[in-house]
């Protein structure tokens, strides 16, 4: 096939032939995005997309080829989960519309167009930045003693701090950084681009960030209200540059990718949990690191949401469990898994949710009690409402289940 005809995959569906060249196969093989087999034939390869969605462009010269690997659910049921994956602010209802479209790529540029819109009507935002230098005036205040350790004993030039005011902030970095990252996707509608190279140049004497390095770091205020909503895109849209491999290496990719069951995961353990703290208070920990296996604080547990409630001494602990399981039917170890998590955390209860299936209960005997491992389902093809109301059907439910 041409380096622009793009291989068009889909999770979850089944294996399909593509023609590719020797290069090109080699390089989706090094990305393990997908899954490759010979098909017999010359020149022609069987592919299936594994657990990351998204658009990216692999290699260069002959290797060179664009894979796009669209979602199981719908898309805008995606970017909807995707707004609560951890660290980020929300993003409402104005943006989530603006991504009911067939391909995540023209999804996210669009929702980022209109949110970009917003924040830069009113012009770039502008702030305060500390700036050390050296001048013939004094400006800000002397640094002592660099002064003194570089020219002893000479009034001048003088080295000095000050706060200037300028656009080269951390929200505007971060919303640069998105916007060159974006212009970078492949298969980017031309009118979209277009509007890109716009708001770069409302944003002129931004520094722009380094490709894998760290994002900017920044608080929400009153000042930068405006700019939450695209910020949290932006931050979407950075961290959808790279993936790791299962060795720990990190690839950053000339694209946008998510892994869809740490989508999963992060959605429910936040959704959940704050469902869950409506309904019977206490205190979420999504993803929840504090817990281990063995003595020694070895081999460390893993669940996606520990729900923690007084007890009678009215010192806080565990009360309820829940690990988020993308797929659609059961394994055995999903409930291995969980009655570790049970005994371990003292619980005769532990959640099970899946992204399909249907929900049972398996009862563990022990001695002088049982373990209920209880599995649910959640069904993210439902609309937003719908699957938001589900999610609170879902908390109550486990708040029944609580001794």
């Amino acid at each position: 096939m041409t380096q622009e005809e793009p291989v068009r995959l889909r999770e979850g569906e089944p294996w399909s032939d593509w023609p590719l060249a020797p290069e090109q196969v080699a390089e989706l093989d090094r990305s393990e995005l997908v899954d490759i087999r010979a098909t017999g034939r010359p020149g022609v390869y069987r592919l299936r997309a594994r657990d990351m969605v998204g658009a990216v462009r692999l290699g260069r010269g002959p290797g060179r080829v664009r894979l796009s690997i669209g979602p199981k659910i719908p898309v805008d049921r995606l970017m909807y989960l995707l707004g609560y994956a951890p660290d980020r602010l929300r993003w409402r209802g104005r943006n989530i519309e603006a991504a009911a479209r067939d391909d995540l790529l023209p999804a996210v540029a669009h929702a980022f167009n209109r949110a970009a819109w917003r924040a830069l009507r009113p012009g770039p935002l502008s702030g305060y930045r500390e700036t050390d230098d050296t001048l013939p005036v004094l400006r800000g205040r002397l640094r002592a003693s660099d002064q003194l350790s570089r020219r002893p004993g000479l009034p001048v030039p003088l080295e000095v701090t000050y706060d200037e005011h300028t656009v080269d902030i951390p929200e505007n970095r971060l919303l640069l950084g998105a916007i060159r990252k974006l212009l970078r996707v492949p298969g980017l509608e031309p009118r979209l681009r277009a509007e890109l190279q716009g708001f770069t140049a409302q944003l002129d004497g931004v520094r722009p960030t380094v490709p894998g390095a760290p994002a900017p770091v920044w608080q929400p205020s009153r000042l930068n209200q405006r700019y939450q909503p695209v910020l949290a895109l932006a931050a979407l849209i950075l961290d959808g540059a790279s993936y790791e491999f299962e060795d720990g290496r990190t690839v950053v990719v000339d694209g946008l990718v998510f892994r869809m069951w740490q989508v999963y995961e992060d959605f429910l353990g936040r959704a959940l949990g704050e469902a869950l703290v409506k309904a019977v208070g206490g205190r979420a920990e999504p993803a929840d690191r504090n817990h281990y296996l063995a003595a020694g604080r070895r081999h460390v547990l893993k669940p996606d949401l520990v729900h923690y409630l007084p007890g009678g001494s009215g010192v806080s602990g565990p009360a309820i469990v829940v690990d988020a399981k993308y797929k659609g039917g059961f394994r055995r170890e999903d409930l291995y898994q969980m009655l570790a998590y049970c005994v371990r955390l003292g619980l005769d209860d532990g959640h099970l949710v899946y992204a399909g299936g249907r929900p049972s209960v398996v009862r563990v005997p022990l001695p002088g009690k049982e373990i209920r491992l209880h599995r649910h389902v959640l069904d993210l093809s439902l609309g937003h409402a719908e699957l938001r109301r589900r999610v609170d059907e879902l908390a109550q439910t486990l708040a029944r289940s609580l001794p």
